[in-house]
């Protein structure tokens, strides 16, 4: 699609979206309104980032390849999700955006329909080789535009107890199929125990099993947008899951409590659908387990693929408010593929790296201290890491998050119908662009 097509169907509602994210009042502190691309001499950025320790990554920056160039960047500390978001949205209505921001993937279509964000294609062609295609896909929209740079992701991976999939004569499915089979059978062998939970508190979860399916949630169709939250792969994933829950061969709590974590620390649930983050969170949710947990791939819909879906992520952008957008640039290119700058985001903020470089060097070297038992984790991670698929995300999935939450979890509560959970996100979600004033194809 050209971009000029693209940016009408981006901007056809570009101020309702940012009332869907609600008001946030906030100083803002971009660069200065006096500074401009031309002008010669020093360039101060400011960067809004959420990334621990990120501070000590971009000193790195500013005492190099920033100290030579004269590009000094600031960074200032934000919360994330949609906070983050809308208080990007509101200090762009005033003209008045930071340099720099961290978004995720998913809220990129969002900024861009706000005209929040530059078009860096010129300035960082050099750096789409190191990153898997999904993965630079995801910060194109599918244009020839290019509106960030990768900076972490999520690759989703099968983690299981190995000790108890030993003593239970389990064997690590390699298909959904043979996982379900493995729920089934551990559920003969030992009624008091879970292979694992569906848990409906986390709708990046569900969309990344959706986006390995095959799912398209939002695409395009002229200059009209097209929802398919409830397509075939959808309805797939959504039936698998809510027939395990129904027949009670796996548990339906929420993830992320203290009931949670005691099931994974005292082995009542012995497996997890989770991302490459998984280590950390393992650590503080179930510390009396570490050297007993191995990693897998992702199960396949069957034998003959090998994809997997993405949960979380994120990556460096530009706005269209900055007065240095080339310097801007320069800098993301650096922070997300400098081994010095990756290796440092690695110790600093415990992020897993989009970099294909970065993800077999520095500090995925050794495996996780969780998992010390497994010395190839982060090998058969970066290998996973490539076979990611593409996603598809739309310019309001805060509001099919907000109804995912709600619908899946009246459904995963009461064991009622998952397919009818996800008709009503479609719904929603399409009444939703549509009372925002996007086309959208029916």
């Amino acid at each position: 699609m050209p971009n000029t097509q693209r940016r009408r169907l981006f901007k056809v509602a570009a101020s309702a979206v940012a009332v869907t994210l609600g008001a946030t009042a906030l100083a803002a502190c971009g660069s200065s309104d006096d500074d401009s691309e031309a002008q010669s001499g020093p360039v101060s950025l400011t960067y809004w980032t959420w990334t621990p320790g990120m501070d000590k990554v971009v000193d790195l920056w500013n005492k190099g390849p920033g100290k030579e160039q004269q590009i000094t960047v600031t960074v200032k500390k934000q919360a994330s999700g949609d906070t983050l978001v809308t208080k990007i949205l509101t200090a762009h209505k005033a003209g008045k955006a930071p340099d720099l921001v961290q978004a995720e993937y998913q809220a990129l279509p969002t900024l861009v329909s706000n005209d929040a964000l530059a078009d860096i294609s010129k300035n960082v062609e050099e750096a789409k080789g190191k990153f898997a295609e999904g993965v630079w896909q995801q910060t194109t929209l599918g244009t020839d535009a290019v509106y960030a740079v990768p900076q972490d992701i999520g690759p989703m991976m099968f983690y299981y107890r190995q000790d108890l999939f030993e003593k239970y004569g389990l064997t690590v499915p390699t298909t959904w199929e043979q996982f379900a089979e493995t729920a089934r059978t551990l559920k003969k062998k030992a009624p008091d125990l879970d292979l694992t939970t569906f848990s409906a508190n986390d709708s990046g979860l569900f969309a990344g099993l959706a986006q390995q399916a095959g799912a398209r949630w939002w695409t395009t169709s002229g200059d009209k947008w097209k929802v398919g939250i409830n397509d075939a792969a959808s309805q797939k994933v959504a039936d698998f899951w809510g027939g395990l829950v129904e027949e009670g061969a796996i548990d339906n709590q929420p993830m992320y409590t203290p009931a949670w974590n005691k099931a994974l620390n005292t082995g009542k649930q012995i497996a997890w659908v989770s991302a490459v983050w998984a280590p950390g969170t393992l650590t503080t949710a179930a510390p009396d387990t570490k050297g007993k947990w191995a990693m897998a791939p992702l199960p396949q819909w069957s034998q003959s693929e090998d994809v997997t879906g993405s949960w979380g992520g994120s990556s460096t952008a530009v706005t269209t408010d900055s007065s240095h957008k080339d310097a801007a640039a320069k800098f993301a290119a650096w922070l997300n593929t400098d081994g010095d700058a990756l290796n440092a985001l690695a110790k600093e903020g415990g992020i897993y790296p989009a970099s294909t470089s970065a993800q077999l060097s520095g500090a995925f070297t050794n495996p996780p201290d969780f998992f010390s038992n497994q010395a190839d984790f982060y090998t058969v991670a970066a290998k996973i890491a490539k076979t990611t698929a593409p996603s598809a995300w739309g310019p309001n999935v805060n509001v099919a998050y907000t109804t995912f939450k709600d619908a899946f979890g009246a459904a995963a509560k009461n064991k009622s119908d998952f397919g009818a959970a996800l008709d009503t996100m479609q719904a929603d979600t399409v009444a939703d662009m549509k009372k925002q004033g996007f086309e959208v194809a029916e």
